[in-house]
């Protein structure tokens, strides 16, 4: 008996549904990262990671290495607007990069008045004023204190004339120095009771054991099929995963976002920003914090 080799044909109405499938995928991912891992040095001592994750749920993480051995870095909170009680005009975060010539930039801490009924019902635009929630000083000017409840208990990231980052240890004379919703890593740690359920975008920094390493962290939210976004005790183990030793998360959901300057000097978006649930659309918020890459 001659052995007979079996032949496997697919359907062509499958190959059609696969083909459909992913047409429909690239059209919906358009203009957002590529859901696959990459590292890259961008500027001399800074790594970018995109990092991709597929279960249990998909997950797009973007974070930046910044190594003190090998670059040369300074540090800004966004300075003071206005003489009032509402100190700061919402910007982008590709706006304040822009303005401020930094070559690296995330959102900063939460603000008010702040509300999102729809796409057209929504503030802060651009140019209007808002106040961060907690502590802010960038420059030697301390601009906004925390509110008397949420003193001693929201996480306060210093900044040093000498751009040393500590956090939660004032200093006797305050340079800069921006909030945080709360802290995430303690002793390279995840602080316990994190909340490990809801997940959302986030935005968070840490530092290394020794201060050589900044890790700034975005995660992508929001956005079915492409990053759900991440929890509180995920965001605190991929801060964990680059070595930070102490770290905290800054304002979320549709404030976070990551951008650098790109080699012709315009704003680069990194991550997928999603306001109103719009993805790619960028929030104005209050303060910022951003790099200078010497």
């Amino acid at each position: 008996m001659k052995n007979r080799k079996m032949k496997w044909v697919i359907p062509g109405g499958i190959l059609l549904a696969i083909g459909l499938f992913l047409i429909v995928y690239s059209i919906y991912n358009a203009g957002r990262p590529a859901p696959i891992p990459v590292t890259e040095e961008l500027f001399e001592g800074v790594t970018y990671h995109r990092v991709v994750r597929y279960l249990p749920r998909p997950m797009i993480a973007h974070v930046l290495v910044l190594d003190k051995k090998k670059g040369d870095f300074e540090y800004l909170v966004t300075p003071r607007d206005n003489e009032t009680d509402a100190p700061l005009n919402a910007r982008t975060t590709s706006q304040f990069l822009d303005e401020f010539g930094v070559q690296i930039a995330v959102n900063g801490d939460g603000f008010t008045p702040w509300w999102s009924r729809s796409p057209a019902d929504y503030y802060p635009h651009p140019g209007d004023t808002v106040t961060p929630n907690g502590l802010s000083a960038s420059g030697g000017d301390v601009y906004s204190l925390a509110d008397e409840e949420d003193a001693g208990k929201k996480p306060i990231l210093y900044i040093s004339r000498h751009n040393d980052l500590s956090f939660n240890n004032p200093p006797r004379r305050i340079f800069s120095a921006i909030s945080g919703d709360r802290m995430l890593v303690l002793k390279g740690e995840a602080v316990d009771d994190l909340n490990d359920a809801r997940r959302e975008p986030r935005t968070a920094i840490g530092v290394s054991e020794n201060g050589r390493y900044v890790v700034l962290v975005v995660v992508d939210g929001r956005q079915p099929f492409y990053s759900d976004g991440a929890t509180f005790t995920e965001l605190a183990g991929l801060l964990i995963d680059f070595k930070a030793f102490f770290g905290m998360s800054l304002d979320g959901g549709g404030s976070s976002t990551m951008v650098i300057e790109g080699k012709d000097g315009e704003p680069v978006i990194l991550n997928s920003p999603i306001d109103s649930y719009i993805p790619r659309r960028e929030r104005p918020v209050g303060n910022h914090l951003g790099v200078f890459v010497q």
